[in-house]
């Protein structure tokens, strides 16, 4: 989905309009977190979650945080909904053989770092990679799934976006409030740039001691200062992208927002493509995006791989250190 525009709005008529559509969203949220029983698999668990429809930076977190991991040894899984994807699970992703059709985008992304598994029932996803020697699970989104027990839950906010209106779905982009959301959170990671963290810390309180990071390109021998690109991304918030590509000095034609987890068509590429050329420009998306984009079409497009920066792990190695060590 695409955020719509008044959820951005500190007040607007559409969002008082919506509200009481968000009374019925938090009485369904309650009802069903009363009904579910939660299931503990054993092994650690973590997630990694937002207060917020849409992207805030989950998965380039997880994809950091897997390597650090990954380095000391620790058996990691992952498990995700697979948003997107039509598969139901527990499955375990296999990224030379399933498509973002079939398992969603972020899980094929994430999948070569570590083991994951896709499943609509987290529960089971993660009952399955305990049976596939899973010594610590690693959740990509779930913050509010009651199902399965969480030993230490991250919460990431872009600091661009912030939390909007303040309002809960549909009205806002709220998935629950803000004060239930910390009363369970171990940490918060505040994404984006000094100065976007610093107008976010100076409106919302409650993020004065979250943990900085930021998202950068990475290395990877492409110069794109001054040079002319045509961009697309379908992303929770596309606009990241296309700054990131203005600060790296790319010149953009045309930028092209799509929705989030979006499908690309040879209909859409091929207009794509046409556009690139006339505008004699690089055509040039997401790693995300890419894995949504025919094999056939992967040589007409460039490819900008970023990855997650945190400036202090101390405080999210210490819950790893803690949960091991609890561990039986």
């Amino acid at each position: 989905m695409r955020a719509p525009r008044f959820w951005a709005e500190p007040a607007g008529v559409l969002a008082t309009l919506l509200s009481p559509l968000s009374l019925l969203w938090r009485l369904g949220a309650a009802i069903r977190k009363a009904s579910i029983r939660p299931v503990s698999v054993g092994v650690p668990v973590i997630c990694i979650g937002n207060v917020t429809a849409g992207g805030a930076g989950k998965t380039p977190l997880a994809l950091a945080w897997l390597s650090r991991m990954s380095s000391d040894g620790r058996n990691v899984h992952v498990v995700s909904r697979g948003y997107g994807g039509r598969v139901t699970g527990p499955h375990r992703v296999d990224p030379s053989a399933d498509r973002a059709e079939d398992v969603g985008d972020e899980p094929l992304l994430l999948a070569s770092f570590a083991p994951v598994w896709v499943a609509r029932d987290r529960a089971a996803g993660a009952t399955a990679a305990v049976a596939a020697g899973a010594e610590l699970i690693l959740m990509d989104d779930g913050f509010q799934n009651p199902g399965l027990v969480k030993d230490a839950s991250i919460l990431v906010v872009d600091a661009g976006q912030g939390v909007g209106n303040g309002r809960i779905v549909p009205a806002g982009p709220l998935r629950e409030p803000v004060a239930e959301a910390l009363a369970r959170a171990d940490a918060v990671v505040l994404v984006g740039d000094a100065q976007s963290r610093a107008k976010a810390q100076a409106s919302l309180p409650w993020l004065a001691d979250a943990i900085p990071a930021r998202v950068e390109p990475l290395r990877t021998g492409l110069d794109l200062a001054g040079q002319r690109v045509v961009a697309f991304a379908g992303l929770g918030r596309p606009q990241k992208f296309f700054d990131t590509l203005r600060q790296a000095g790319a010149i953009l034609c045309r930028a092209e927002a799509f929705p989030d987890h979006h499908i690309y068509t040879p209909k859409v590429l091929d207009r794509l493509i046409r556009t690139a050329r006339a505008e004699q420009a690089l055509l040039i998306t997401t790693e995300k995006d890419a894995v949504r984009i025919s094999p056939a079409y992967r040589n007409e497009l460039m490819v900008l791989p970023v990855q997650m920066v945190v400036e202090d792990w101390t405080a999210l190695e210490a819950i790893v250190n803690r949960l091991v060590a609890k561990s039986p």
